[in-house]
């Protein structure tokens, strides 16, 4: 099926009838509400210190899968020499 310019215009028309009336800027403007920024700051310092504590599991979690791994290793290659 090909798409052809009709059937174009036809889906645009649908999908921007989806998104219904936009807000003017100024009545967006009126309506928020100002925040200082060390409000921010601190989430954002959080939010860093939380990746910073993940980042030190999961070397923590590499190193004991690779420890697994190499458990896996030895354990099968015990089992093939007694076969």
């Amino acid at each position: 099926m090909k798409l052809t310019s009709k059937m174009l215009r036809k889906i645009i028309e649908e999908e921007a009838s989806r998104f219904g009336k936009e807000d003017p800027t100024e009545d967006a403007a009126k309506d928020t509400e100002e925040v200082d920024a060390d409000e921010y700051a601190d989430s954002l310092e959080k939010k860093i210190d939380y990746e910073k504590a993940l980042k030190i599991e999961e070397a923590r979690l590499r190193a004991r899968f690779k420890r697994v791994r190499e458990n896996g290793i030895k354990l099968r290659k015990s089992i093939v020499k007694e076969l």
